[in-house]
């Protein structure tokens, strides 16, 4: 993944999805030859000359200031976490702390894990590593343990065929969350070799994966509803929440799953965990 033409097609791809009538500039019904606004027009709204945001567009971020990259976002109606990721994508990569090597999972995250009896947990990696699991996110999920290490990844697991039947018809939209994710993973922890090879690896993979890649999503992912297929126990409806682990410097985050309390989803769980 090159980091220059991430860049680029980063902000190509924004400035393609606004029109002139969308930012208050008036059409005169000339024929345009680009999807969108023009880069003129877009450094005019921005405030900043077209060869400064041109030198931008092919790539060369390293001088320009975080004054010029937050009025370029806000003259792309950027929101929160695409404007993050500008930021993150438009620096010199530096060498990420705890970014190579199998993460170790601390025996405290072991025990936080499997003290969930009522909810499916697991630890993720920054490269969607699952590296900590509970039993019943294996009930819930599927078989960790038997994958192979280097497949072991939500990547891997959303562009399954396995994982598009326990989703079904929210399949499309949850596995666009997951890649927008990734690009949000991306501009947070720039310089990471192996993320970079993750996301290549993926797009050779799957050409659903290589589709949504290059639509540039940008979205942290956060809270959300997932609505399974459960070969054992039918329809489950869960709530996900991912949260973030700062001092676990090769870990994102702590992915867990509950269940509406006393819904048919819940007494599902309580099947699943055994209760």
């Amino acid at each position: 993944m090159d980091d220059r033409t991430e860049l680029s097609d980063f902000l190509k791809s924004r400035r393609a999805r606004l029109r002139p009538e969308d930012v208050g500039l008036r059409d005169y019904g000339r024929a345009r030859r680009v999807a969108g606004l023009r880069r003129e027009e877009l450094a005019r709204l921005a405030g900043v000359s077209i060869a400064h945001y041109t030198r931008l567009e092919q790539g060369k971020g390293d001088s320009v200031s975080d004054e010029v990259l937050d009025a370029i976002g806000t003259a792309l109606r950027l929101d929160a976490d695409e404007s993050a990721y500008l930021h993150g994508i438009a620096r010199r990569p530096r060498a990420c702390a705890g970014a190579a090597g199998s993460p170790d999972v601390r025996p405290g995250l072991r025990y936080l894990l499997e003290s969930f009896v009522m909810t499916p947990a697991l630890l993720v990696g920054r490269h969607t590593q699952i590296i900590g699991w509970n039993r019943l996110a294996v009930a819930v999920f599927g078989d960790f343990p038997a994958l192979p290490e280097d497949r072991r990844t939500i990547s891997h697991l959303w562009f399954t065929e396995s994982y598009s039947r326990l989703h079904g018809a929210g399949w499309e939209r949850a596995a666009c969350e997951h890649v927008a994710h990734l690009r949000v993973l991306v501009g947070r922890y720039r310089g990471d070799a192996g993320l970079a090879a993750h996301i290549e690896h993926m797009r050779d993979l799957s050409a659903d994966f290589a589709r949504m890649w290059a639509e540039h999503p940008v979205a942290q992912v956060r809270d959300r509803a997932y609505v399974l297929h459960h070969p054992v126990v039918g329809e489950l409806t869960l709530h996900g929440e991912l949260i973030a682990l700062p001092n676990e410097p090769s870990c994102w985050g702590l992915d867990l799953f509950a269940a509406e309390p006393g819904s048919p989803s819940e007494k599902a769980l309580r099947e699943l965990a055994g209760l």
